[in-house]
């Protein structure tokens, strides 16, 4: 999920461009592909380690969505003026946020504001 997180807040940071294409490969600690994410404009899609759509991301503004392989509607990120991105379910729910601070380091936290990790 820490992974996912970073790979998609750096995606979400480059996806104002609209003619950025972009594919990101990600690594399990062995050096083995897990996945990959290929951004088209404000669409990203996500695959699994053999190439099959796992899911998309869709940004509109400061506004991204997160769709299955379906297409069907999973989550929903927003993120402020300061910076905080901001998770909700598919009903609107918030689920959690997380923030970049200056040094690189995203701190996450749950539901309630509570902190639940930090990674870099």
């Amino acid at each position: 999920m820490k992974k996912l997180l970073l790979i998609l807040f750096a995606l979400l940071v480059t996806a104002s461009s609209v003619f950025c294409y972009t594919t990101t490969y990600s690594y399990d600690k062995y050096g083995h592909k897990t996945g990959s994410y290929k951004q088209n404009g404000s669409t990203i899609n996500q695959y699994d380690q053999y190439g099959h759509k796992t899911g998309s991301y869709k940004t509109d503004g400061n506004t991204t969505t997160q769709y299955d392989k379906y297409g069907h509607k999973t989550g929903t990120y927003k993120t402020n003026s300061n910076g905080t991105t901001t998770q909700y379910d598919k009903y609107g729910h918030k689920t959690g946020s997380f923030k970049t601070n200056s040094s690189g380091r995203t701190i996450e936290y749950d539901k309630y504001g509570r902190k639940v990790g930090s990674y870099k």
